[in-house]
């Protein structure tokens, strides 16, 4: 499994990006797509997954500002972002992986990863 990141860039406090992640390869063998963002000097935190069959997870700290959607004809998920705020700031990576009773498990399929920096 391939995956391939973008839309990453710089936005002011209280833009959207969007956020796509593109598989190629066994894609069929893919349950659920998650994404994970890094910010300097911390950890790497998931953001929201989404199932092969439409279920969704998401962190706290993004509930009602980020949406996680799917193509499946263009085999891509999505990643809008709404009301961005400085503490959003990060390299944000997609990831294959399983969405099991709301917990996301790594599959360890990562693409490369797409800085977002949300300054003013």
């Amino acid at each position: 499994v391939q995956l391939q990141a973008s839309g990453g860039g710089l936005v002011q406090p209280g833009g959207s990006l969007r956020l796509s992640c593109a598989a190629a390869g066994s894609i069929f063998s893919i349950n659920a797509v998650g994404w994970y963002r890094q910010a300097p000097g911390k950890e790497r935190e998931l953001v929201a997954a989404i199932s092969s069959s439409g279920s969704t997870k998401y962190a706290d700290s993004v509930k009602g500002r980020f949406t996680i959607s799917r193509n499946s004809a263009k085999n891509t998920v999505y990643l809008q972002m709404n009301s961005l705020k400085p503490e959003d700031t990060a390299v944000y990576y997609c990831n294959a992986g399983q969405l099991l009773s709301s917990i996301y498990v790594d599959g360890g399929y990562w693409g490369q990863g797409t800085l977002v920096t949300v300054s003013s």
